[in-house]
């Protein structure tokens, strides 16, 4: 009998750790259906862990298999699914080794990439990351890794020969064997790690093997999601990322697939590729800084008007993706150094962050050490409510209809329509990159200039306040003396540097050479001019400047700063239950009350039933009194502060997310 007890016990433990393991279905990230049949991936925006924001490119087997399992143990309830080693597992940690530096890492027969033994010891004997992947499935979680794009400038310095997957051997064509310097494309190497990795040459069938040999190797791994950097943004390399997409809808290990970065990504540009990935950064990096936070509105404002958010992925859905949430205990952009501080973000900053990611529907990914978690920083990556809008709510869009005063008014809060009167603007233009096919990249001509060999390059818009030209830049072809490489990327005469005047040697970069932060806006740039295609730019009979390296045109845009109202800021979005979410911000130094009327909320979101018989809480102060006696929405909100409601208009029990 005793014994019986003791098993019964048992069995009644083992079921009640069982249950405290089950995420609960209100924060769930990627609710898997019951019914037969292949899961869509991505079904919500995907939520986990990743190692950069922490550890930069440094993290080890020890360290890495730490956070899973504290993720497993204190956020897997909560929805969070995916650890993700980030950037340069393959790079020995010795003296000499950085961001980008070259020769120090660790490569197979084929030019592949493999993790270094060194950080990660089961590795060893080609077993690459299977032993990690394995001990995460372990833990009830997903493993992913960060690749980069094409093929290491290892690789091809060393002119490995690239594998035929199909016949486990060296690949053959045309009577030869193909190595990594006949599929690799130099003058394509990546703007911002020109020392690390390049294109490949997809057209040739040696190119194409090479990238399949990747992917089914990391699905071989135990894969389950992919973050392939530098093919995106100011890097879009659009032939890959169609292939790679190819390669992994053909696998039978599902894997998302995400890219990164985002810099100067347009709704225009990321709908080439929606359909093709399950999340797409949409910035540069994020990190702890306000204008970093501060940078995303925007770019989130238009991404969700553009109806992308949870728009067709592949063999799901997508999601455009704000980064990282840079929060707790970090390291530092590009450092060789682990964890060493704390985030740099105000709390009121950080509850901003997490409310603009849960409103725009961004993944979640949390940056910071676990080991060194604090109470607050759990406390706000887990809160319920803000989990179930990044999970489960809809129709997420920023809403105009708000005002922000410096102090309370008891009338004329709103104006008629809504909006301030009276404000200043501002107007300023800046060289960025769009699409081709956008009719606004067709403002260039070209005019000679007598006794010379160089030609003027000129954006044609004009407008009242230019009686010239908003800006004009000067165009030759490479010199090519001793270096015949250079003819070999003159297809035709049309191609060719773009000088900032005519006395300088300094030519147009068409991206960044380093990383940029999201706050960072660094376009038009000009550096000592060199054979890459970043400084390569043709003029297209429509007027189209189009550069070689991205295939990207360029554009001057107008920049609009609208004075105070550009300080406040307010979305809204609807719950699966009849809820509706209503977020203010406040982007200014200073404290402001921030309104809306509730009938102006009702406008944009008809089919809430919205009335004053509604009910209103909000999130971060817990206080239940959200509306004016006329039916107002106000609050006073901190300076880079937030404030999220919940209004629930049906007429079942009210119960709020704690």
């Amino acid at each position: 009998m005793a014994r019986m007890m003791k098993m019964i016990r048992t069995l009644s433990l083992f079921f009640w750790l069982q249950c405290l393991r089950t995420p609960p279905r209100r924060v769930l990230a990627e609710s898997e259906p019951l019914s037969q049949g292949t899961a869509l991936r991505a079904s919500t925006p995907p939520r986990g862990w990743n190692s950069y924001d922490s550890f930069c490119w440094t993290v080890s087997e020890v360290e890495f298999l730490q956070n899973a399992q504290l993720v497993s143990q204190k956020l897997h309830a909560y929805g969070y699914q995916y650890v993700v080693v980030d950037y340069l597992w393959y790079r020995r940690k010795v003296p000499g080794a950085y961001a980008d530096s070259l020769g120090f890492d660790v490569i197979d027969e084929w030019g592949r990439v493999i993790p270094d033994p060194g950080r990660w010891p089961s590795s060893k004997d080609g077993k690459g990351f299977s032993e990690v992947a394995k001990e995460v499935h372990r833990m009830d979680l997903k493993f992913g890794i960060h690749v980069m794009r094409g093929i290491s400038t290892q690789a091809f310095n060393a002119n490995t020969p690239i594998l035929d997957t199909t016949k486990g051997a060296a690949y053959e064509e045309d009577g030869r064997i193909w190595r990594a310097r006949d599929i690799g494309m130099e003058e394509r190497a990546c703007a911002w790690m020109t020392h690390g990795f390049m294109a490949v040459n997809i057209k040739l069938g040696a190119g194409r093997a090479f990238l399949r040999s990747l992917y089914e190797q990391y699905a071989a791994w135990g894969v389950d999601f992919v973050k392939n950097d530098c093919v995106f943004g100011d890097d879009l390399d659009l032939d890959e990322i169609t292939f790679v997409s190819e390669v992994l809808s053909k696998l039978e290990q599902p894997m998302l697939y995400s890219l990164s970065p985002g810099t100067s990504v347009t709704p225009a540009m990321a709908k080439q590729i929606s359909g093709l990935v399950n999340m797409y950064r949409i910035t540069g990096d994020d990190w702890d800084t306000w204008r970093d936070v501060e940078s995303h509105f925007d770019v989130a404002r238009d991404f969700a008007a553009a109806n992308m958010i949870g728009a067709t992925g592949l063999s799901g859905k997508s999601w455009p993706d704000l980064d990282m949430l840079p929060l707790g205990w970090l390291t530092d952009p590009g450092s060789n150094q682990g964890p060493h501080r704390q985030c740099n973000l105000t709390l009121n900053e950080q509850r901003t962050q997490m409310t603009l990611w849960a409103m725009a529907k961004s993944p979640l990914m949390f940056g910071g050490d676990l080991r060194s978690i604090d109470s607050a920083t759990y406390s706000l990556i887990t809160n319920p409510a803000v989990l179930e809008i990044n999970t489960f709510s809809s129709n997420n869009m920023e809403f105009p209809l708000v005002i922000g005063l410096g102090r309370p008014r008891s009338n004329d809060i709103l104006g008629q329509s809504g909006y301030p009167r009276n404000l200043g603007m501002s107007r300023a233009h800046f060289f960025s990159l769009a699409s081709c096919n956008d009719p606004k990249s067709q403002g260039w001509s070209a005019e000679a200039m007598l006794g010379s060999d160089l030609q003027q390059i000129c954006w044609k818009e004009k407008s009242s306040s230019y009686a010239q030209p908003l800006w004009c830049l000067y165009r030759r072809r490479p010199q090519s003396t001793s270096d015949e490489d250079i003819v070999s990327i003159m297809h035709n005469e049309s191609k060719g540097h773009l000088l900032a005047s005519t006395s300088t040697a300094m030519c147009l970069d068409a991206s960044p050479k380093q990383k940029l932060q999201a706050r960072e806006f660094k376009r038009g740039g000009f550096s000592q001019c060199r054979r890459h295609a970043n400084q390569m730019w043709e003029l297209n009979d429509n007027g189209t400047l189009m550069n070689n390296y991205s295939g990207q045109c360029g554009i001057m845009k107008e920049f609009e700063d609208n004075g105070p109202s550009r300080r406040i800021r307010s979305w809204v979005a609807t719950g699966k239950e009849g809820e509706a979410y209503v977020a203010f911000f406040n982007l200014s130094e200073q404290k402001k009350v921030i309104s809306a009327k509730l009938s102006d909320v009702a406008k944009v979101l008809p089919d809430r039933n919205i009335s004053a018989s509604c009910k209103c809480r909000e999130i971060w102060s817990g206080e239940e009194r959200c509306m004016t006696s006329d039916l107002i929405i106000s609050r006073e909100v901190e300076a880079h502060g937030s404030a999220l409601f919940v209004l629930k208009c049906n007429r079942t029990e009210t119960k709020w997310l704690q």
